[in-house]
Protein backbone atom coordinates (compact mmCIF):
# COMPACT_ATOMS: atom_id res chain seq x y z
CA UNK A 1 0.00 0.00 0.00
CA UNK A 2 2.91 2.20 0.91
CA UNK A 3 4.56 1.28 -2.08
CA UNK A 4 1.30 2.47 -4.71
CA UNK A 5 0.98 5.23 -2.93
CA UNK A 6 4.68 6.50 -2.94
CA UNK A 7 4.72 5.47 -7.01
CA UNK A 8 1.47 8.12 -7.13
CA UNK A 9 3.19 10.31 -5.42
CA UNK A 10 6.48 10.40 -7.56
CA UNK A 11 4.62 10.54 -10.93
CA UNK A 12 2.56 13.82 -9.71
CA UNK A 13 5.58 15.30 -8.39
CA UNK A 14 7.22 14.14 -12.29
CA UNK A 15 4.45 15.85 -14.33
CA UNK A 16 4.37 19.26 -11.33
CA UNK A 17 8.26 19.47 -12.15
CA UNK A 18 7.64 19.10 -16.04
CA UNK A 19 5.31 21.80 -15.83
CA UNK A 20 7.03 24.21 -13.77
CA UNK A 21 10.13 24.49 -15.73
CA UNK A 22 13.43 23.67 -16.61
CA UNK A 23 14.75 25.40 -12.78
CA UNK A 24 12.62 23.10 -11.05
CA UNK A 25 13.66 19.68 -13.02
CA UNK A 26 17.10 20.58 -12.27
CA UNK A 27 16.67 19.71 -8.03
CA UNK A 28 16.48 16.52 -7.05
CA UNK A 29 14.40 15.80 -3.79
CA UNK A 30 16.17 14.27 -0.64
CA UNK A 31 12.77 12.44 0.52
CA UNK A 32 9.33 12.64 0.06
CA UNK A 33 8.31 14.95 2.10
CA UNK A 34 10.75 17.55 -0.01
CA UNK A 35 9.40 16.03 -3.21
CA UNK A 36 5.77 16.90 -2.04
CA UNK A 37 6.65 20.46 -1.09
CA UNK A 38 8.63 20.86 -4.12
CA UNK A 39 5.21 19.88 -6.40
CA UNK A 40 3.18 22.14 -3.90
CA UNK A 41 5.69 25.22 -4.72
CA UNK A 42 5.36 24.56 -8.34
CA UNK A 43 2.08 24.51 -8.29
CA UNK A 44 1.88 27.74 -6.38
CA UNK A 45 4.56 29.41 -8.86
CA UNK A 46 2.34 28.44 -11.85
CA UNK A 47 -0.73 29.45 -10.21
CA UNK A 48 0.70 33.32 -9.68
CA UNK A 49 1.95 33.04 -13.08
CA UNK A 50 -1.12 32.55 -14.84
CA UNK A 51 -2.93 35.41 -13.26
CA UNK A 52 -0.39 38.08 -14.22
CA UNK A 53 -0.74 36.77 -17.73
CA UNK A 54 -4.13 36.92 -17.90
CA UNK A 55 -3.70 40.26 -16.37
CA UNK A 56 -1.67 41.76 -19.10
CA UNK A 57 -3.70 40.11 -21.83
CA UNK A 58 -6.62 42.40 -20.36
CA UNK A 59 -4.97 45.49 -20.11
CA UNK A 60 -3.50 44.93 -24.17
CA UNK A 61 -6.93 43.75 -24.97
CA UNK A 62 -8.24 47.66 -23.51
CA UNK A 63 -4.71 49.08 -25.07
CA UNK A 64 -6.53 47.15 -28.63
CA UNK A 65 -10.28 48.98 -27.99
CA UNK A 66 -9.04 52.53 -27.30
CA UNK A 67 -6.22 52.01 -30.58
CA UNK A 68 -9.18 50.92 -32.47
CA UNK A 69 -11.14 53.88 -31.25
CA UNK A 70 -9.10 56.38 -31.97
CA UNK A 71 -8.50 54.86 -35.77
CA UNK A 72 -12.39 55.10 -35.91
CA UNK A 73 -12.26 58.64 -34.90
CA UNK A 74 -9.43 59.83 -37.07
CA UNK A 75 -10.99 57.65 -40.29
CA UNK A 76 -14.02 59.93 -39.66
CA UNK A 77 -12.40 62.96 -39.40
CA UNK A 78 -10.39 62.82 -42.67
CA UNK A 79 -13.51 61.54 -44.53
CA UNK A 80 -15.05 65.08 -43.34
CA UNK A 81 -11.29 66.20 -44.47
CA UNK A 82 -11.32 64.90 -47.91
CA UNK A 83 -15.46 66.37 -48.60
CA UNK A 84 -14.51 69.87 -47.48
CA UNK A 85 -11.20 69.60 -49.78
CA UNK A 86 -13.39 68.07 -52.71
CA UNK A 87 -15.74 71.06 -52.04
CA UNK A 88 -12.95 73.72 -51.99
CA UNK A 89 -10.85 71.81 -55.04
CA UNK A 90 -14.24 72.54 -57.29
CA UNK A 91 -14.45 75.92 -55.82
CA UNK A 92 -11.02 76.76 -57.00
CA UNK A 93 -11.53 74.99 -60.59
CA UNK A 94 -14.23 77.56 -61.06
CA UNK A 95 -12.29 80.50 -60.11
CA UNK A 96 -9.43 79.81 -61.86
CA UNK A 97 -11.55 78.83 -65.21
CA UNK A 98 -13.04 82.99 -64.52
CA UNK A 99 -9.26 83.96 -64.01
CA UNK A 100 -8.40 82.32 -67.33
CA UNK A 101 -11.49 83.65 -69.40
CA UNK A 102 -10.68 87.20 -67.47
CA UNK A 103 -6.57 86.87 -68.76
CA UNK A 104 -7.53 86.15 -72.62
CA UNK A 105 -10.08 88.76 -72.44
CA UNK A 106 -7.29 91.16 -71.10
CA UNK A 107 -4.80 90.17 -73.48
CA UNK A 108 -6.98 90.41 -76.54
CA UNK A 109 -4.36 91.30 -79.37
CA UNK A 110 -1.28 91.03 -77.09
CA UNK A 111 -1.87 87.28 -77.15
CA UNK A 112 -1.17 86.94 -80.96
CA UNK A 113 2.31 89.30 -79.93
CA UNK A 114 2.55 86.65 -77.15
CA UNK A 115 2.54 83.85 -79.28
CA UNK A 116 4.91 85.31 -82.11
CA UNK A 117 7.77 86.48 -79.22
CA UNK A 118 7.73 82.70 -78.18
CA UNK A 119 8.09 81.18 -81.57
CA UNK A 120 10.57 83.50 -82.42
CA UNK A 121 12.56 82.99 -78.85
CA UNK A 122 12.33 79.92 -79.57
CA UNK A 123 13.88 79.76 -82.85
CA UNK A 124 16.59 81.82 -81.44
CA UNK A 125 17.39 79.45 -78.69
CA UNK A 126 17.68 76.13 -81.03
CA UNK A 127 19.94 78.66 -83.40
CA UNK A 128 22.28 79.68 -80.05
CA UNK A 129 22.91 76.31 -79.22
CA UNK A 130 25.13 75.87 -81.69
CA UNK A 131 26.04 78.93 -83.01
CA UNK A 132 30.19 80.33 -82.86
CA UNK A 133 28.84 83.57 -81.24
CA UNK A 134 27.80 82.14 -78.19
CA UNK A 135 31.36 80.74 -77.67
CA UNK A 136 32.07 84.48 -77.11
CA UNK A 137 28.32 85.39 -75.67
CA UNK A 138 26.87 82.31 -73.45
CA UNK A 139 24.72 84.39 -71.13
CA UNK A 140 22.29 84.84 -73.78
CA UNK A 141 21.10 81.03 -73.76
CA UNK A 142 20.25 81.58 -69.89
CA UNK A 143 18.32 84.69 -70.98
CA UNK A 144 16.15 82.78 -73.47
CA UNK A 145 15.44 79.59 -71.26
CA UNK A 146 13.75 82.07 -68.75
CA UNK A 147 12.16 84.20 -70.85
CA UNK A 148 10.80 81.11 -72.94
CA UNK A 149 9.72 79.33 -69.51
CA UNK A 150 7.93 82.65 -68.63
CA UNK A 151 6.09 83.18 -71.99
CA UNK A 152 4.57 79.18 -71.60
CA UNK A 153 3.49 79.95 -68.13
CA UNK A 154 -0.40 80.70 -67.14
CA UNK A 155 0.66 83.49 -64.67
CA UNK A 156 3.15 85.35 -66.03
CA UNK A 157 3.88 87.87 -68.84
CA UNK A 158 7.26 89.26 -70.07
CA UNK A 159 8.76 93.01 -69.42
CA UNK A 160 8.79 95.22 -72.07
CA UNK A 161 12.84 95.18 -71.09
CA UNK A 162 12.92 91.76 -71.84
CA UNK A 163 11.15 91.87 -75.25
CA UNK A 164 13.52 94.50 -76.41
CA UNK A 165 16.66 92.42 -75.54
CA UNK A 166 15.46 89.68 -77.25
CA UNK A 167 15.45 91.57 -80.28
CA UNK A 168 18.36 93.22 -79.42
CA UNK A 169 19.62 89.54 -79.39
CA UNK A 170 18.49 88.21 -82.35
CA UNK A 171 20.34 91.82 -84.27
CA UNK A 172 22.95 90.39 -82.31
CA UNK A 173 23.51 87.48 -84.16
CA UNK A 174 22.97 88.41 -87.55
CA UNK A 175 25.55 91.06 -86.89
CA UNK A 176 28.08 89.36 -84.98
CA UNK A 177 27.57 86.68 -88.04
CA UNK A 178 29.63 89.25 -90.69
CA UNK A 179 32.77 90.27 -87.99
CA UNK A 180 36.14 88.38 -87.59
CA UNK A 181 36.76 89.27 -84.00
CA UNK A 182 39.16 88.04 -81.06
CA UNK A 183 37.95 87.37 -77.38
CA UNK A 184 39.84 85.47 -74.43
CA UNK A 185 38.54 81.96 -74.02
CA UNK A 186 38.83 78.68 -72.57
CA UNK A 187 40.32 75.88 -74.69
CA UNK A 188 40.67 72.08 -74.12
CA UNK A 189 43.84 70.96 -75.81
CA UNK A 190 43.32 67.08 -77.16
CA UNK A 191 45.17 65.90 -74.14
CA UNK A 192 42.48 67.06 -71.89
CA UNK A 193 44.60 70.06 -70.49
CA UNK A 194 43.00 73.41 -70.47
CA UNK A 195 44.52 77.16 -71.24
CA UNK A 196 43.47 80.06 -71.54
CA UNK A 197 43.98 81.73 -75.02
CA UNK A 198 43.04 83.76 -77.96
CA UNK A 199 40.06 82.97 -80.08
CA UNK A 200 39.45 84.59 -83.29
CA UNK A 201 36.01 83.68 -84.71
CA UNK A 202 35.47 84.23 -88.25
CA UNK A 203 31.48 85.38 -88.30
CA UNK A 204 29.23 81.98 -87.87
CA UNK A 205 32.22 79.68 -89.89
CA UNK A 206 34.78 78.79 -88.20
CA UNK A 207 36.83 79.59 -84.83
CA UNK A 208 41.03 79.50 -84.60
CA UNK A 209 43.31 79.35 -81.76
CA UNK A 210 47.22 79.23 -81.49
CA UNK A 211 46.85 78.57 -85.23
CA UNK A 212 45.02 75.40 -84.70
CA UNK A 213 41.23 74.85 -85.57
CA UNK A 214 38.34 75.12 -83.25
CA UNK A 215 35.12 73.30 -82.40
CA UNK A 216 32.20 74.75 -80.41
CA UNK A 217 30.05 71.79 -78.86
CA UNK A 218 27.69 72.08 -75.41
CA UNK A 219 29.17 75.25 -74.79
CA UNK A 220 33.08 74.04 -74.78
CA UNK A 221 35.80 75.13 -77.03
CA UNK A 222 37.39 72.26 -78.18
CA UNK A 223 40.93 71.92 -80.35
CA UNK A 224 40.37 69.66 -83.20
CA UNK A 225 42.72 66.05 -82.89
CA UNK A 226 43.40 66.40 -86.59
CA UNK A 227 43.88 69.84 -88.14
CA UNK A 228 43.50 70.83 -91.93
CA UNK A 229 46.96 70.86 -92.32
CA UNK A 230 47.19 73.29 -95.64
CA UNK A 231 45.09 76.05 -93.72
CA UNK A 232 46.76 75.91 -90.47
CA UNK A 233 49.47 78.72 -91.75
CA UNK A 234 46.98 81.20 -93.16
CA UNK A 235 44.89 80.72 -89.95
CA UNK A 236 48.17 81.59 -87.65
CA UNK A 237 48.44 84.57 -90.23
CA UNK A 238 44.66 85.69 -89.60
CA UNK A 239 46.04 85.64 -85.68
CA UNK A 240 48.50 88.10 -85.93
CA UNK A 241 46.94 90.00 -88.92
CA UNK A 242 45.95 93.92 -87.83
CA UNK A 243 43.19 95.24 -87.02
CA UNK A 244 41.40 96.45 -90.89
CA UNK A 245 44.02 94.14 -92.45
CA UNK A 246 42.70 91.48 -94.94
CA UNK A 247 44.26 88.02 -94.52
CA UNK A 248 43.40 84.97 -96.56
CA UNK A 249 42.36 82.29 -94.53
CA UNK A 250 40.30 79.16 -95.36
CA UNK A 251 36.84 78.80 -93.61
CA UNK A 252 33.87 76.11 -94.10
CA UNK A 253 30.51 77.49 -94.95
CA UNK A 254 28.55 74.02 -93.49
CA UNK A 255 30.25 75.56 -89.40
CA UNK A 256 27.03 76.73 -88.08
CA UNK A 257 25.32 73.23 -89.33
CA UNK A 258 27.90 70.51 -88.17
CA UNK A 259 30.95 71.56 -90.36
CA UNK A 260 30.79 68.61 -92.52
CA UNK A 261 32.97 70.03 -95.35
CA UNK A 262 35.75 70.68 -92.85
CA UNK A 263 35.23 67.14 -91.19
CA UNK A 264 35.49 65.60 -94.33
CA UNK A 265 38.89 67.27 -95.43
CA UNK A 266 40.10 66.87 -92.38
CA UNK A 267 39.20 62.99 -92.47
CA UNK A 268 40.97 62.55 -95.47
CA UNK A 269 43.70 60.11 -95.23
CA UNK A 270 46.95 61.62 -96.17
CA UNK A 271 49.42 60.06 -98.65
CA UNK A 272 51.30 58.33 -95.94
CA UNK A 273 48.06 57.18 -94.36
CA UNK A 274 47.22 55.79 -97.55
CA UNK A 275 50.15 54.25 -98.14
CA UNK A 276 49.98 52.14 -94.88
CA UNK A 277 46.32 51.17 -96.13
CA UNK A 278 48.52 48.63 -98.60
CA UNK A 279 49.92 46.86 -95.65
CA UNK A 280 52.09 43.96 -96.82
CA UNK A 281 51.73 43.73 -100.46
CA UNK A 282 51.97 47.76 -100.26
CA UNK A 283 55.06 47.75 -98.43
CA UNK A 284 56.31 45.06 -100.99
CA UNK A 285 55.48 46.95 -103.73
CA UNK A 286 57.06 49.82 -102.18
CA UNK A 287 60.09 48.52 -101.86
CA UNK A 288 60.59 46.73 -105.29
CA UNK A 289 59.75 50.23 -106.85
CA UNK A 290 62.72 52.11 -104.83
CA UNK A 291 65.02 49.46 -106.14
CA UNK A 292 64.18 49.64 -109.00
CA UNK A 293 65.13 53.71 -109.02
CA UNK A 294 67.85 52.74 -107.16
CA UNK A 295 69.04 50.35 -110.11
CA UNK A 296 67.70 52.70 -113.19
CA UNK A 297 69.75 55.62 -111.54
CA UNK A 298 72.56 53.26 -110.67
CA UNK A 299 72.67 51.97 -114.54
CA UNK A 300 71.71 55.48 -115.84
CA UNK A 301 74.92 56.88 -114.34
CA UNK A 302 77.36 54.58 -114.97
CA UNK A 303 76.11 54.24 -118.67
CA UNK A 304 76.16 58.00 -119.19
CA UNK A 305 79.99 57.64 -118.03
CA UNK A 306 80.49 54.91 -120.46
CA UNK A 307 78.90 56.73 -123.07
CA UNK A 308 81.29 59.88 -122.71
CA UNK A 309 84.60 57.70 -122.46
CA UNK A 310 82.88 55.63 -125.98
CA UNK A 311 82.60 59.71 -127.61
CA UNK A 312 86.26 60.82 -126.06
CA UNK A 313 87.36 57.30 -127.80
CA UNK A 314 86.05 58.41 -131.34
CA UNK A 315 87.85 61.17 -131.02
CA UNK A 316 91.21 59.24 -130.38
CA UNK A 317 93.48 58.02 -132.95
CA UNK A 318 95.07 55.37 -130.07
CA UNK A 319 92.97 52.79 -128.33
CA UNK A 320 91.84 53.38 -124.70
CA UNK A 321 91.21 49.86 -122.74
CA UNK A 322 89.11 51.54 -120.22
CA UNK A 323 85.94 52.21 -122.32
CA UNK A 324 84.09 49.04 -124.53
CA UNK A 325 85.13 50.80 -128.02
CA UNK A 326 88.74 51.11 -126.84
CA UNK A 327 88.80 47.38 -125.96
CA UNK A 328 87.30 46.40 -129.31
CA UNK A 329 89.53 48.66 -131.08
CA UNK A 330 92.36 47.51 -128.87
CA UNK A 331 91.50 43.84 -130.88
CA UNK A 332 91.82 45.16 -134.22
CA UNK A 333 94.95 46.66 -133.76
CA UNK A 334 96.16 43.65 -132.02
CA UNK A 335 95.47 41.54 -134.93
CA UNK A 336 96.25 43.55 -138.04
CA UNK A 337 97.47 40.81 -140.53
CA UNK A 338 93.89 39.10 -140.29
CA UNK A 339 91.57 38.14 -142.94
CA UNK A 340 88.36 39.94 -143.27
CA UNK A 341 86.33 36.95 -141.77
CA UNK A 342 88.68 35.97 -139.34
CA UNK A 343 88.88 39.87 -137.78
CA UNK A 344 85.05 40.33 -138.47
CA UNK A 345 84.62 37.27 -135.93
CA UNK A 346 87.09 38.89 -133.28
CA UNK A 347 85.35 41.70 -133.00
CA UNK A 348 82.10 39.86 -133.04
CA UNK A 349 83.51 37.90 -129.97
CA UNK A 350 84.88 41.27 -128.48
CA UNK A 351 81.69 43.34 -128.44
CA UNK A 352 79.56 40.25 -127.84
CA UNK A 353 82.10 40.78 -124.44
CA UNK A 354 80.89 44.22 -123.69
CA UNK A 355 77.45 43.74 -124.07
CA UNK A 356 76.28 42.13 -121.16
CA UNK A 357 78.10 45.32 -118.93
CA UNK A 358 76.44 47.37 -121.12
CA UNK A 359 72.96 45.89 -120.63
CA UNK A 360 73.11 44.73 -117.10
CA UNK A 361 69.70 45.65 -114.84
CA UNK A 362 67.65 46.02 -117.83
CA UNK A 363 65.73 43.09 -117.77
CA UNK A 364 65.28 43.12 -114.18
CA UNK A 365 63.70 47.08 -114.89
CA UNK A 366 61.66 45.14 -117.15
CA UNK A 367 60.80 42.41 -114.77
CA UNK A 368 59.59 44.70 -112.31
CA UNK A 369 57.75 47.05 -115.04
CA UNK A 370 55.53 43.51 -115.54
CA UNK A 371 55.41 42.41 -111.90
CA UNK A 372 54.72 45.87 -110.53
CA UNK A 373 51.31 45.96 -111.89
CA UNK A 374 50.32 42.10 -110.80
CA UNK A 375 50.99 42.69 -107.28
CA UNK A 376 49.08 45.68 -107.02
CA UNK A 377 46.14 43.46 -108.40
CA UNK A 378 47.43 40.62 -106.02
CA UNK A 379 46.40 43.41 -103.49
CA UNK A 380 43.57 44.39 -104.25
CA UNK A 381 42.29 40.99 -104.97
CA UNK A 382 43.12 39.87 -101.30
CA UNK A 383 41.67 43.57 -100.14
CA UNK A 384 39.10 42.81 -101.30
CA UNK A 385 38.80 39.45 -99.94
CA UNK A 386 38.77 40.51 -96.55
CA UNK A 387 36.00 43.52 -96.87
CA UNK A 388 33.59 40.80 -98.52
CA UNK A 389 34.60 38.25 -95.20
CA UNK A 390 33.76 41.36 -92.96
CA UNK A 391 30.72 42.29 -94.79
CA UNK A 392 29.47 38.85 -94.61
CA UNK A 393 29.89 39.31 -90.78
CA UNK A 394 28.55 42.25 -90.26
CA UNK A 395 26.41 43.04 -92.62
CA UNK A 396 26.56 45.75 -95.51
CA UNK A 397 24.10 48.30 -93.13
CA UNK A 398 27.55 50.94 -93.14
CA UNK A 399 28.39 51.86 -96.84
CA UNK A 400 30.75 54.05 -95.44
CA UNK A 401 32.84 51.65 -93.61
CA UNK A 402 32.53 49.21 -97.19
CA UNK A 403 33.66 51.91 -99.49
CA UNK A 404 36.57 52.40 -97.30
CA UNK A 405 37.32 49.19 -97.54
CA UNK A 406 37.55 48.84 -100.65
CA UNK A 407 39.31 52.01 -101.29
CA UNK A 408 42.15 50.72 -98.88
CA UNK A 409 41.90 47.58 -101.21
CA UNK A 410 42.72 49.52 -104.35
CA UNK A 411 45.32 51.08 -102.78
CA UNK A 412 47.81 48.30 -103.80
CA UNK A 413 46.44 48.10 -107.54
CA UNK A 414 47.70 52.59 -107.45
CA UNK A 415 51.11 51.44 -106.05
CA UNK A 416 51.36 48.94 -108.33
CA UNK A 417 50.70 51.47 -111.18
CA UNK A 418 52.90 53.82 -109.51
CA UNK A 419 56.09 52.06 -109.85
CA UNK A 420 55.54 50.09 -113.25
CA UNK A 421 55.19 53.52 -114.88
CA UNK A 422 58.17 55.32 -113.85
CA UNK A 423 59.89 51.40 -113.87
CA UNK A 424 58.98 51.60 -117.71
CA UNK A 425 60.43 55.18 -118.44
CA UNK A 426 63.81 54.66 -116.61
CA UNK A 427 64.35 51.24 -118.81
CA UNK A 428 63.23 53.20 -121.56
CA UNK A 429 65.86 55.44 -120.97
CA UNK A 430 68.65 53.08 -119.57
CA UNK A 431 68.03 51.05 -122.93
CA UNK A 432 68.25 53.72 -125.08
CA UNK A 433 71.72 54.80 -123.67
CA UNK A 434 72.87 51.05 -123.68
CA UNK A 435 71.46 50.73 -127.27
CA UNK A 436 73.86 53.90 -128.23
CA UNK A 437 76.68 52.55 -127.22
CA UNK A 438 76.22 49.15 -128.31
CA UNK A 439 75.04 51.08 -132.28
CA UNK A 440 78.60 52.85 -131.86
CA UNK A 441 80.52 49.65 -131.12
CA UNK A 442 78.79 47.47 -134.15
CA UNK A 443 79.02 50.51 -136.41
CA UNK A 444 83.11 50.91 -135.35
CA UNK A 445 83.64 47.13 -136.15
CA UNK A 446 82.10 47.40 -139.38
CA UNK A 447 84.03 49.87 -140.10
CA UNK A 448 87.41 48.61 -139.54
CA UNK A 449 86.50 45.10 -141.28
CA UNK A 450 85.49 46.82 -144.17
CA UNK A 451 88.96 48.84 -143.82
CA UNK A 452 90.79 45.86 -143.42
CA UNK A 453 89.14 43.87 -146.37
CA UNK A 454 89.52 47.20 -148.62
CA UNK A 455 93.15 47.19 -147.74
CA UNK A 456 94.00 43.77 -148.77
Amino acid sequence: MKMTFAKRVIAIAAAGMLSAGSAMAQDKAASLDELLKMVKDARVAESADQRKREADFRRQKANQQALLNQAKQTKANEEARSVRLEKNYEENEVAVDQKRQQLQERLGSLKELFGHLTSAAGDLRSNVETSLVSAQYGERAAFLDDLIEKMNSADQLPTIEEIEQLWYEVQRETIEGGKVVKFTGTVIKPNGDKADQDVVRIGTFNLVSDGQYLSFKEGKLEELPRQPTEYLSQAKALESAAPGTFSKVGIDPTGPSGGSYLGALINSPSIVERWHQGQLVGYIITGVGVFAMLLAIFRLIVLTGVSAKVSAQLKSDKANTNNPLGRVLKVAEDNPNLDGETLELKLEEAVLKEKPAIESGLQLLKIISAVAPLLGLLGTVTGMIVTFQAITIFGAGDPKAMAGGISGALVTTVLGLVVAIPTVLMHTLVNGRAQRVLHILDEQSAGIVAENVEAK
